[in-house]
């Protein structure tokens, strides 16, 4: 059955009528789906996802935005097997398939924890530490995000038709951006099955998301400043995109991650019988094999000491020798096929080239036994592995990228050669070092960091629970400099503020604590008869201020923390050390001490409202307190926020301890959890 794929635009779906280009089967070339998009209107479609997807999503905070990503991720765990079930036709085997699919669901999971853990609940967000600009404290600066109110335009790979635009879907959302997804065309019948799940979940906004399954006709022409373009897939490509009028003369931002020739390194500490040889070897050949090698974080290039060249091509060779070539339905297949006739031709034609400056030792450019198919039919390839003993005398091979199972094997003289022979890929999205030596390491990220995105140390004690050289994670950024494109996704709320712009706000401290709705040193800062501690989580206003009585700390106090506490450091003991030390003018109060007294000085021993403290931070002493100092305490609600699906709330505290000459003592942000 050959499906008739449809746009999803202004919240309906629209199949187009005419202009319809096919999608053919990866494993026999059959026709499995049809795909167009003539009849739509791109100025109506952006128009449609600023004014009523961006409106509705900005309306929300961080929180619910990061609720829909979880709602999301479930819905595709739950239809999970539909994807499944159109993934063979692609090419994929059911371990390539989870990545793209489990691995998608995963990324929504992971960047929805962390909006609602790291995101306040709020619609802005801040961003560095509050500058205080006059003297009198009556004028200050504070730097935040706030949403763009423009569009994403998400334009994917073949590759992973899931996980591809999950993975931009996260931060596009979270951010409060409505997103336009365009997928490549090959396996877009996996997308637009993915969006169907997606929408019928019914938890995103009209307007949220809209699918163009096809050309993009003039949608570039109707860009501007508050869109964003984020593109995968070729360095060519993107050129073109990057390059169109509109977005130069708009300053339209555009995030670019492309194929590029990632490098495995195996580091000169390493020998034939080292873990780290062994970990090498499976690495190389999981990522050759993995989605037949079509990723972009693929390892291309291959580096070992001169010394290992032998060696590591015979226990390659060894390895690619298991890898059972074949139709992903059939039993026993450990890799797939290409996403497409027109993909096989390509990959050969760039393994051809690559031949003219390398030996292949390890398969068939032309000639493959695939299990469970005609001889001839599928876009399948072997594994091919070169050999280029001179890498310096060679230029193809660093520059030049077959998109499927195909690496090259090199060799290199010492750390500084393989540094030099990693940076000739200008640029990469993913680079794995196997080495058991931390100095090492530190060498390779030194020489090789401002040509990488990222760099994945492999050995003997992180191989169990490393996930590997080309897995990019949510939490961390996924992109490269250079020829890699220069963008960066994912990494976590790093990634959100790509779809948000950074402002200075400046002002009184008051204006700006509203802006932010936290308090800012400077800002007002109320009191009441009721003690904070007393007050449910929605009784607590930003700002409230409890100050306490004072307590002098006392020679005595001091001389029984320490035999209490066992810290007998010399500047609580000594008065002579003491006042030898320039930051002391004698025998000091330990540091604790005077967090211990602050503590007993503002704490409400009664049960609940507060639940638990459960930590603090930005901790800093600036006066030292010397016996008789007497000390009081300003206990002010910073922030709040709702956690666990409101069950109860986080309140940051601002404490702030003072000497009676009113001089700061120490300051720091106390963390409790609050009954709602």
């Amino acid at each position: 059955m050959v499906l008739t794929l449809s746009n999803y635009a202004k919240d309906e779906w629209y199949q187009a009528g005419t202009g319809l280009a096919e999608i053919h089967s990866a494993v026999d070339d059959s026709i499995v789906a049809q795909t167009g998009t003539d009849g739509l209107d791109y100025a109506a479609i952006l128009d449609h996802a600023r004014k009523v997807g961006g409106s509705a999503l900005r309306a929300m905070t961080f929180h619910e935005r990061a609720q829909i990503l979880k709602s999301l991720a479930s819905a595709i765990m739950e239809r999970k097997e539909e994807l499944y079930a159109l993934s063979t036709a692609t090419g994929a085997t059911r371990s390539d398939s989870w990545i793209d699919i489990e691995g998608g669901a995963s990324t929504l999971f992971v960047m929805s924890s962390k909006g609602r853990r790291e995101l306040p609940e709020d619609t802005i967000l801040i961003d560095g530490d509050f500058e205080p600009i006059g003297r009198k404290g009556t004028f200050a600066g504070q730097h935040v995000y706030t949403t763009l109110q423009g569009a994403a335009i998400h334009i994917n790979a073949f590759n992973f038709p899931v996980w591809g635009m999950l993975e931009k879907l996260g931060p596009t959302l979270l951010a409060g951006v409505p997103a336009i997804v365009k997928p490549a065309m090959q396996g877009s019948q996996l997308t637009e099955a993915c969006v169907r799940i997606l929408i019928e979940s019914g938890v995103l906004p009209e307007g949220a998301l809209q699918l163009i399954v096809g050309g993009v006709g003039d949608l570039f022409d109707h860009l501007t400043a508050q869109d964003v373009v984020s593109f995968t897939g070729s360095a060519a490509t993107a050129g073109k995109l990057k390059n169109h009028p509109v977005i130069q003369a708009n300053s339209v931002r555009f995030i670019a991650e492309q194929d590029s020739l990632n490098a495995s390194i195996l580091a000169p500490d390493a020998t034939p019988d080292s873990p780290e040889f062994d970990l090498f070897v499976k690495e190389v050949v999981r990522e050759m094999t993995t989605k037949a090698g079509q990723k972009c974080t693929a390892i291309r290039r291959t580096f070992v000491p001169e010394t290992l060249l032998g060696a590591a091509e015979e226990a390659l060779k060894a390895r690619l020798a298991k890898v059972v070539v074949g139709d992903p339905a059939a039993e026993g297949v450990t890799m797939g096929a290409l996403a497409s006739m027109k993909q096989l031709e390509d990959v050969r034609a760039k393994a051809r080239e690559i031949a003219t400056e390398a030996e292949l030792v390890f398969g068939d450019i032309d000639l493959v036994d695939a299990v469970g198919v005609e001889p001839g039919t599928g876009a399948f390839i072997s594994p091919l592995l070169f050999r280029a003993d001179k890498p310096w005398d060679a230029q193809r091979i660093h520059d030049v990228e077959a998109f499927g199972p195909v690496s090259t094997l090199m060799p290199y003289k010492d750390i500084e050669d393989a540094i030099a022979l990693a940076n000739r890929g200008l640029g990469s999205l993913a680079l794995s070092i196997f080495t058991y030596d931390p100095a090492t390491a530190r060498q390779f990220v030194a020489g090789v960091g401002a040509w990488h995105g990222r760099i994945v140390f492999i050995d003997r004690d992180s191989a169990r629970e490393s996930t590997g050289h080309g897995s990019p994670l949510p939490m961390l950024i996924h992109g490269g400099p250079g020829r890699a494109g220069g963008g960066e996704e994912m990494g976590g709320v790093r990634g959100v503020k790509h779809y948000m712009q950074r402002s200075a706000i400046q002002g009184h401290p008051r204006t700006l604590s509203g802006i932010v709705r936290q308090w800012l040193p400077g800002a007002p800062q109320p009191t009441g008869e009721v003690h904070p501690f007393r007050m449910a989580f929605g009784e607590l206003d930003i700002g409230y201020t409890f100050n306490t009585d004072s307590r002098t700390i006392t020679l005595d106090d001091i001389q029984h923390f320490a035999e209490f506490t066992g810290d007998t450091f010399y500047a609580h003991m000594d008065e002579e050390a003491a006042a030898a030390n320039p930051f002391f003018p004698g025998r000091v109060a330990h540091g604790y001490l005077i967090l211990s007294f602050a503590a007993g000085l503002f704490v409400e021993p009664s049960p609940g409202p507060v639940l638990a403290n459960y930590g603090l931070e930005s901790l800093r002493f600036l006066e030292p307190v010397t016996p008789g100092t007497a000390i009081k305490v300003a206990l002010t609600v910073k922030s709040k926020k709702m956690r666990k699906a409101r069950e109860y709330g986080e309140v940051v505290w601002a404490v702030t301890v003072t000497n009676q000459d009113d001089a700061t003592v120490a300051t720091y942000n106390l963390l409790t959890m609050n009954e709602v």
